[in-house]
């Protein structure tokens, strides 16, 4: 193989392989962007992370009073749209 040859099939093989792990990072990003979207409204926490920061519900308040809260922080944080916060609001709230 000459010299021309074996720089071409290098190339080839640098792009393909900058394709591939672009490819990769894309799939990664899409996949993290769902789960994170999923978590925020699974309601799970950490043991030790929810007495930390999360307030305690007054004992007259039903516990979907404080999700709303939750989820209207996360809207306005813009970390949800506003369709699935009306969406989750909808569900809470049995509409």
């Amino acid at each position: 193989m000459g010299l021309m040859a074996a720089r071409a099939a290098n190339r080839r093989q640098t792009r393909q392989t900058y394709r591939t792990a672009a490819r990769m990072q894309r799939r990664r990003s899409f996949v993290e962007s769902r789960l994170g979207m999923h978590e925020d409204f699974s309601g799970r926490e950490e043991p030790g992370e929810a007495e930390a920061t999360a307030p305690a519900p007054a004992a007259n308040e039903p516990e979907y009073v404080g999700e709303l809260e939750r989820l209207s922080q996360l809207k306005d944080q813009g970390i949800i749209t506003n369709e699935d916060f009306e969406a989750k609001k909808k569900q809470l709230l049995g509409i």
